[in-house]
């Protein structure tokens, strides 16, 4: 079993519905990691198509730029993790059977892929949400998992993970600079911040840096990562994304949730961390994870009534009831 293993994590602007551009990217940024050493680079959230813009599309628009897991986008990235010889993680639109999906690809070196389908869609309400966790071995001996965006947001997602062996979460993201309805949420970023990144770099780096970005991640990443005991490997989309800014922050945590590396940058990037996977097994979340009662667990699986699709959890205007 490989004791270390090199990743890295990615954040960079999409351009909205420019495969053929945002697949570029992914080409670039696979091939400085494969060149740094890295086994697996972690693109962003629907960082093939672009994220969301695709709210205001029609149904047939989105059919039109889904595809299937065999299609040319995926099929691409494959055929790039297996030429590279590293793994390559990147999101797509996936049609199935007249389905729509938010997933993510990541294909490894020997032309496996796995796919995971968002378990919390909301972008769209042609867009299906999937219904099973995805963790899966890899050839460097260590088992990953993969929850997309707001996913991750829900502590038994991450500890699903966990309980199935994972000790790497690949985390993919399209986030920062959100209208949070909470009043102590995120907040939208002005777009002139980033147009002017060049002519005032301090500006979008406060923004970057502060609550709308860094500072909310940090209030739950860490936390998902020394809960668990697991690796959490973050990427993010950078700049603009529609009417939003996201705030990028790619970064790499360890099973004590300290950062192992990170990025503010205002623009492409990808940060590189070392995974000693000999952290795990005394790690504090895995060792309060052999102290589980699952005999007092059960109201976790229970339908209490109140429970709210997606899409009307994400966009409902009024209190949630206590």
């Amino acid at each position: 079993m490989t004791t270390v293993v090199k990743v890295a994590a990615v954040q960079f602007e999409h351009r909205a519905d420019d495969k053929q551009y945002n697949l570029e990217r992914v080409t670039h940024f696979a091939s400085e990691a494969a060149a740094a050493g890295a086994r697996l680079v972690v693109c962003p959230e629907m960082c093939l198509v672009g994220y969301w813009h695709l709210r205001r599309h029609r149904p047939e628009a989105l059919h039109a730029l889904a595809e299937p897991v065999d299609g040319p986008s995926v099929s691409a990235v494959r055929s790039l993790a297996t030429r590279l010889g590293i793994g390559v993680g990147a999101g797509f639109l996936e049609s199935d059977g007249g389905r729509l999906f938010n997933s993510y690809a990541v294909c490894l070196p020997d032309g496996t892929v796995h796919v995971h389908r968002k378990l919390h869609a909301f972008e769209h309400e042609a867009i299906s949400s999937g219904d099973r966790f995805t963790v899966f071995d890899t050839p460097w001996g260590v088992r990953m998992a993969i929850l997309i965006c707001w996913d991750n947001n829900l502590v038994e997602n991450v500890r699903a993970c966990a309980l199935d062996g994972a000790t790497v979460l690949i985390a993919p993201h399209q986030t920062g600079g959100t209208a949070s309805r909470s009043p102590h949420g995120m907040r939208p970023i002005p777009l002139t911040y980033w147009e002017n990144r060049d002519t005032d770099p301090a500006a979008v780096e406060r923004e970057f840096r502060g609550p709308n970005g860094r500072e909310w991640l940090m209030r739950w990443l860490p936390a998902r990562a020394h809960d668990n005991g697991l690796f959490l490997v973050f990427s993010n989309g950078v700049g603009r994304d529609d009417d939003e800014v996201r705030t990028g922050n790619a970064m790499v945590l360890d099973p004590y949730g300290r950062i192992l590396a990170e990025t503010w940058a205002a623009g492409d990037r990808l940060v590189l961390a070392d995974l000693d996977l000999g952290l795990v097994p005394l790690s504090t979340g895995r060792r309060w994870l052999a102290g589980r009662r699952p005999e007092l667990y059960g109201s976790l699986t229970r339908h209490r009534g109140d429970e709210r699709d997606p899409r009307t959890a994400r966009f409902a205007t009024e209190p949630v009831e206590i």
